[in-house]
């Protein structure tokens, strides 16, 4: 019995001549723990896009950057990863209280390399697990179900340039984010962005879009 292959990727499979191929990819890559390799590439990473489903079944993809070690692996079943404070829509987190079922994908551009994640979450918000991530709102505790390798064949290449400057650092602070400034925000702000916004000063929506299609460094 297939761990990853359901009635419609046997469809296509059966369709382009390729279920023997599948299934022999499945048994060859397909792991349900971490092992030394996957940990340490999972854990050299500080980016990775992580897949949640909403209350309407409808699947979203956010990306989520930090520093190395973004994603920690606690033991052969267990990663955790942090939420850092967000715009407040907190998409993938209630999507996650909701649907437990994410998937996580890490990716090396410059190798080029890839690992696919299948976990079950729970969102925990005791000290123990965030104090692994100075400045986290919550942690994503994640039990594997499966991971594996891609084939790296329509990677593109590229190179990091540089961290955001919104990273927390090893106490939990970061920069007021640019955005919060637009004046259409600044009633609806929480209290502690308002304090902040007041000695930062307010600027105007397009000042802010302009500063993002320039990719200027503060945006």
């Amino acid at each position: 019995m297939s761990r990853l292959y359901g009635k419609g990727q046997r469809t296509f499979q059966e369709r382009f001549g390729t279920q023997k191929l599948a299934d022999r990819i499945e048994n060859i890559a397909v792991r349900d723990k971490f092992d030394d390799e996957s940990s340490a590439f999972i854990e050299s990473r500080d980016f990775f896009f992580l897949s949640t489903i909403d209350e309407n079944n409808r699947p979203t993809v956010s990306y989520k950057g930090g520093d190395i070690g973004l994603v920690k692996i606690l033991d052969e079943k267990t990663a955790i990863f942090p939420s850092y404070n967000g715009n407040g829509m907190f998409l993938s987190m209630g999507n996650i209280s909701n649907n437990a079922e994410i998937g996580l994908l890490f990716m090396c551009f410059e190798k080029p390399h890839r690992i696919r994640v299948q976990c079950k979450a729970e969102l925990l918000g005791d000290g123990k697990f965030k104090s692994f991530f100075p400045g986290s709102e919550l942690v994503v505790k994640c039990t594997l179900h499966e991971l594996w390798q891609n084939c790296p064949r329509y990677i593109h290449r590229y190179k990091r340039i540089s961290q955001s400057r919104y990273t927390p650092d090893v106490d939990g602070e970061s920069p007021l984010a640019e955005w919060k400034r637009i004046d259409l925000l600044e009633d609806v702000l929480p209290e502690n962005d308002k304090d902040r916004v007041k000695d930062a000063g307010k600027i105007g929506i397009n000042d802010w879009l302009e500063k993002v299609k320039s990719g200027a460094s503060d945006a």
